[in-house]
């Protein structure tokens, strides 16, 4: 336990430098224990586990073009992402992992206690056993605060979930020596901080709300500060947008796909957009493996989230959008205002943009209630970043929206994330960088 931000800092500056981390580009085909297969193209291990690179081929009518093909992760096992909670003093803290994934930036950042595929836990690769899993796997001790089968990047991912899981236990726990307790306060504040707390933390402490005591997210605040819209009203929007439009899709041999072009060291668009697919050997002396090679996705640029927000009847609300992915397990997430990498669309015409960019990154400074860089998941995602932003719109910006937006308040969106399918991974960490640490988002106070 710290008392002071800075005692973590030091702790955790401590544990970069207890360990040894090499991370180093590849080609493709010389991936250790990957192969391209001779029939359909696509990349694979050949324990016939873990992920592989495939093809797929998208239809819709919700999206900026009908229809496309791109390379995608197929992982369809479910893995573990949990938090376990304990409290010091009547203080509830997280249990929380100095955590190294080739994919990050910085390579070490704040993990949830236990972040592991099924291969993983289950040793595939016949390495250590995952600390902590017995609390996250029947039969346990504590008492499980909030269990839900999320979504992930359905961009890059095919039907990809994960359990997002928080045990609060009263356990004795024996803190190995890159894990630490932190309060919510501390999260929130290291939060704040570029680069620091990953995706699989962020998604998870979206159910923090859920903690024994807390009020149910869904409850709508009093009559004297009404929300625009009920929860029902609220699931009906929802339902509408996922009844209203199509979404086919289906998978197909890598070597397929059109416009992507394999070269010895990755897989990229001919127009250098969207992605690329590299290759990477890792070497890290406190994994389970100490040692392996992998293929990684690689945006093309630096993302953009952002909620718009403003003030209805008094109280805050986001605008949220019913989104559509590639990958996606249904036609429609909740989603943030924006939601995009703004390079792909630096040629395209105005309505080919998506709703509502333009107003988020010519948003003065004075709009912006919250603003800060965060890697998306290090163990399939290279070097991906996005800009966290909630913007507070001026009083011209029109409170009638189209039929794909709607205004919520977060939390009314917190309700929502209890259930699987609902609110898509970057509007949990949105919402997570929003709350934790503090009751609610009331666009009180810049960040």
């Amino acid at each position: 336990m710290f008392r002071e931000i800075s005692e973590f800092h030091e702790w955790f500056a401590e544990r970069g430098r207890a360990n040894a981390y090499e991370v180093t580009r590849t080609k493709l085909d010389e991936l250790d224990g990957w192969h391209f297969d001779d029939e359909t193209g696509n990349l694979v291990h050949r324990s016939g586990k873990f992920f592989s690179i495939e093809g797929l081929e998208i239809s819709t009518d919700h999206r900026e073009v009908e229809s496309w093909t791109q390379p995608i992760i197929l992982q369809p096992e479910i893995g573990i992402l949990g938090i376990l909670v304990t409290k010091f003093d009547g203080v509830p803290h997280c249990l929380m992992q100095a955590k190294m994934e080739p994919g990050n930036i910085n390579l070490l950042q704040l993990s949830p206690t236990v972040q592991a595929t099924r291969s993983n836990y289950t040793r595939v690769h016949q390495g250590s056993a995952v600390p902590y899993l017995e609390h996250f796997v029947a039969p346990r001790s504590g008492k499980v605060v909030f269990d839900a089968l999320q979504s992930e990047q359905g961009s890059w991912f095919l039907h990809k979930r994960n359990r997002n899981m928080i045990v609060e236990t009263t356990a004795d726990v024996p803190v190995l020596d890159d894990f630490c307790w932190l309060t919510f306060d501390q999260l929130g504040a290291l939060l704040r901080e570029d680069n620091l707390i990953n995706m699989d933390s962020r998604t998870v402490l979206s159910g923090l709300p859920f903690l024994a005591g807390e009020d149910e997210p869904t409850a709508d605040p009093g009559p004297d500060a009404a929300p625009e819209h009920s929860f029902e009203q609220l699931l009906s929007w929802f339902t509408e947008a996922r009844s209203r439009y199509r979404l086919d899709r289906r998978t197909m041999p890598l070597r397929q796909v059109r416009g992507w072009l394999r070269e010895p060291d990755r897989i990229r668009h001919e127009q250098r957009r969207y992605f690329n697919v590299v290759g990477l050997d890792v070497r890290a002396s406190n994994r389970e493996v100490t040692g392996w090679s992998q293929p990684m996705i690689a945006p093309s640029d630096r993302g953009v989230i952002a909620f718009l927000g403003r003030r209805i009847h008094g109280v805050f609300h986001v605008l949220v959008q019913a989104r559509t992915e590639a990958g996606t397990s249904d036609v429609v997430e909740m989603s943030p205002t924006v939601n995009c990498i703004p390079s792909n669309y630096r040629d395209a015409p105005a309505d080919k943009r998506p709703r509502y960019l333009d107003q988020v990154l010519m948003a003065p400074s004075s709009a912006l209630l919250l603003d800060v860089v965060h890697s998306e998941e290090g163990g399939r995602f290279y070097h991906a970043e996005n800009r966290y932003l909630v913007v507070e719109a001026d009083e011209s910006f029109p409170h009638q929206v189209p039929d794909d937006f709607t205004w919520m308040t977060p939390q009314q969106l917190m309700g929502f994330v209890r259930h699987g399918n609902y609110v898509n991974v970057a509007a949990r960490c949105l919402l997570t960088c929003m709350n934790v640490g503090r009751r609610a988002f009331d666009g009180a106070g810049r960040r």
